[in-house]
């Protein structure tokens, strides 16, 4: 299953997208904003490919998404949120989407998670793709 997030450019300290599951559009993303640094809790992940696991998250204390091998991060998830100030490099999903944050993010995390969970069920590998405006 591939993944993929489009991402619009950063505004108002954050960064949303849009989100496809093997190119249908299955949600919209907030992030932090797009930055040549990195600032610590401030910053989106860099554009790339990534594995998917899916993890026992400890600061959640659930199963989550976590991303693999993101250069310079470390605990990325794709996580339920609203707005920028929810996440820590993490990718948050939601049904709608605002000026800067999504919304009805539990429905969209819950979708999510049944599709990841079925597809790795069976054996199947989840990738995702970030890619900047």
């Amino acid at each position: 299953m591939e993944l993929t997030v489009v991402r619009e450019p950063s505004k108002n300290g954050c960064t949303l997208g849009e989100m496809s599951v093997d190119g249908i559009h299955e949600c919209w993303t907030c992030e932090d904003e797009i930055r040549e640094v990195k600032i610590p809790g401030k910053t989106a992940i860099p554009q790339g490919r990534y594995r998917v696991v899916l993890t026992q998250s400890q600061r959640f204390k659930k199963v989550l998404p976590e991303l693999l091998n993101v250069p310079g991060f470390s605990g990325v998830r794709i996580h339920s949120g609203n707005t920028s100030e929810d996440t820590e490099g993490c990718i948050l999903v939601g049904e709608e989407k605002g000026s800067d944050r999504v919304l009805r993010s539990r429905e969209a995390m819950l979708e999510l998670m049944a599709m990841l969970s079925g597809v790795m069920e069976v054996g199947e590998q989840v990738w995702i793709e970030v890619k900047n405006p």
